[in-house]
């Protein structure tokens, strides 16, 4: 294991240069930084959750739309923008639901857009200055949304998270993640209960090692566990992050969010998300619009690689559900605070 926590990716070189980046797929047992040095890589890498969270996957994109145009002789311009809409294209199939990944390819062609009489290798250099822009804005993006989080944590006591919206699911410290660390450093005893996060583990994995790299007090439950925990006085607050907002407030994150949510209520305890204004989709009326990724059926049916389900026998598995605006007490964003969560404080706020 390394013995500081290093960035989850980055750019490494100029032109020609690799995306490298941590290959979440392995931790917690093992640490692996891999190269990705052809677009077909970055898709996969994708695709296959070796990066995950939303913010990431915008920067991967960014960063994934360079690594499928260099190398590459163009003999006209128009040769470069046909090649720069394949990339992108190919990048935008890898996962339906997190909108930082289409905000991201967007930004890319909008600037090829805006220099159309730009030679191919300055357009190169030029999108390159985006894609690093990109990821400098995500990490400043972190560092408020944890700043303003701070006062919405308790003094002291419990706070259940899902999934993983840390470090690991961005460019910086995270969403939900950003704002515990944020509050630990600030002096608030907080105790993070992580929920395991099924099919994939999540937050059994990946967030309860970063929390345990950073000294912040975790522990792992399973998803089940969560109700229970509230009951007993466990938790005093509940923070996620979101891989896609509509415009009324309803977020889409981690299939299990919906549940706790709702659990949260019930308890009254109030449930937070975080999330960047690039996560914000405001062409989308209600969380009834957002695309829902179904994964492969061997992630829950042989899951760590152990046969647990009979052959023959159906899997339903839906990556992402929808917690509607009600459920959620404000949305964290590095703007400041939406509170209450609705249609009006939301345009208010990101328009």
């Amino acid at each position: 294991m390394p013995t500081k926590i290093p960035r989850t990716l980055q750019w490494v070189g100029d032109l020609p240069g690799t995306l490298r980046m941590i290959d979440q797929t392995k931790l917690p047992v093992e640490f692996l930084e891999i190269d990705l040095t052809t677009v077909e890589q970055v898709w996969e890498a994708i695709k296959m959750l070796r990066v995950r969270g939303a913010p990431a996957i915008g920067v991967s994109a960014a960063y994934g739309t360079i690594v499928g145009l260099q190398g590459r002789a163009y003999s006209t311009r128009a040769d470069f923008d046909a090649r720069l809409a394949e990339v992108t294209s190919y990048l935008a199939s890898s996962r339906p639901t997190a909108v930082n990944l289409f905000w991201a390819l967007d930004r890319m062609r909008a600037v090829a857009a805006a220099e159309t009489q730009t030679d191919p290798d300055t357009m190169l250099a030029r999108l390159l200055g985006e894609a690093r822009a990109i990821d400098v804005e995500d990490q400043a993006m972190c560092r408020a949304m944890g700043q303003h989080g701070i006062a919405l944590m308790p003094e002291q006591g419990g706070v259940l998270t899902h999934c993983n919206a840390g470090g690991l699911a961005t460019a910086g410290d995270g969403t939900a993640l950003s704002v515990l660390f944020a509050a630990h450093a600030a002096g608030r005893k907080i105790h993070v209960f992580a929920d395991e996060t099924r099919p994939l583990l999540q937050g059994a994995r990946l967030t309860a090692w970063e929390l345990q790299q950073r000294g912040v007090p975790v522990t792992v439950i399973c998803d089940s566990m969560a109700a229970v925990a509230m009951r007993d006085g466990k938790v005093s607050a509940v923070i996620t992050g979101a891989d896609r907002i509509a415009s009324n407030g309803d977020a889409a994150n981690k299939i299990g969010t919906y549940s706790i949510a709702v659990l949260a209520q019930a308890h009254g305890i109030p449930f937070y998300v975080a999330a960047p204004s690039s996560t914000f989709d405001m062409s989308l009326g209600s969380g009834a619009e957002i695309p829902i990724e179904e994964r492969d059926r061997e992630e829950i049916a042989n899951g760590m690689g152990r046969q647990t389900v009979p052959d023959g026998v159906d899997v339903w598995n839906p990556a992402f559900d929808v917690t509607p605006a009600r459920l959620i007490r404000a949305i964290i964003t590095e703007r400041g605070v939406i509170d209450p969560v609705n249609l009006a404080t939301v345009r208010e706020m990101i328009s």
